[in-house]
């Protein structure tokens, strides 16, 4: 990774492009989970469409392991000048408040490398779910610790609210299917979601604001797009529900600007509102 990482970034695109398609190729399972998805959350789309979406996440998500190469082993600051950043003006005023800002991200296939490119402009603090490879997870705490003030375990609530004490930036994303512990069951896409609430318990204690942000590739040239939107007005509402959906809405409409470019490869439907639901994401049986 760490040699890819220093290839000319058309070059890496390429590379990157190659590995989506054979993963597409090869990796079954996880096409068909991105096929189920897909089939979810585009019904209007037709079958071909479906199957082109899927295909371009792939090509997506594979550019994007290029891209984690250059988050970690390399300086994204040689990227900036390929970067433009839209509403910057909406984090800085939500900052003025002095009680922090929680970052409202989305598992998009720019994640590490949107994230870096992030803290060229503004100061964050971030939270991570742990790799469960201790080597990866090594490497990708390093490299994270470079670009951001503190990596956050996202089991330390303390530490999150300390850096929110300190009005500080701090990148959380509720985007992806945690079980049935402290969730309500919001739509996404049209479908009753699982979502965690922690978002609007952490607004309340805390009284950060919470201001939405993402980030994608241009399919036209290299370059990237980093978006920050005014921060969410009487949040928490008291109504977990309502804010599930508000969130879960506006993560929505970040995707549909570029839906090839998410991260369709999770099983974000696997938790149902009842235990007796059947599940999405079972193959059926060919009959003979």
């Amino acid at each position: 990774m760490w040699l890819f990482a220093q290839l000319p970034i058309r070059f890496q695109w390429w590379l990157g492009k190659i590995a989506g398609l054979l993963a597409w190729r090869l990796a079954k399972s996880r096409r068909h989970i991105t096929e189920v998805n897909i089939r979810l959350c585009f019904p209007e789309l037709s079958e071909a469409e479906q199957t082109e979406l899927v295909r371009k996440a792939f090509i997506a998500n594979g550019i994007g392991l290029m891209e984690l190469g250059i988050a970690w082993f390399r300086d994204p600051e040689k990227l900036t000048g390929i970067t433009q950043v839209h509403g910057l003006e909406h984090f800085e005023k939500a900052m003025e408040d002095g009680h922090g800002v929680l970052l409202l991200g989305g598992h998009y296939s720019t994640l590490d490398l949107g994230g870096s490119l992030v803290t060229e402009f503004i100061d964050a603090d971030v939270m991570q779910r742990d790799h469960n490879n201790p080597l990866t997870n090594a490497v990708m705490t390093r490299a994270r610790g470079r670009r951001y003030g503190t990596v956050l375990s996202s089991k330390d609530l303390r530490g999150l609210f300390r850096s929110l004490k300190k009005n500080h930036a701090v990148w959380y994303a509720t985007d992806q299917d945690y079980g049935r512990k402290d969730i309500v069951f919001a739509p996404f896409f049209g479908i009753p979601t699982g979502t965690i609430t922690a978002t609007s318990r952490i607004a309340d204690r805390s009284k950060c604001r919470v201001v939405p942000f993402s980030h994608f590739r241009r399919e036209d040239k290299p370059g990237y797009d980093i978006y920050f939107h005014p921060a969410l007005e009487n949040f928490p509402s008291g109504d977990d529900l309502d804010d599930a959906t508000r969130i879960n809405a506006i993560i929505e409409q970040e995707i549909r600007k570029a839906p090839d470019q998410y991260l369709w490869m999770h099983r974000r439907f696997k938790t149902r509102p009842s235990k007796d639901d059947p599940g999405f994401y079972k193959k059926q049986k060919k009959k003979r």
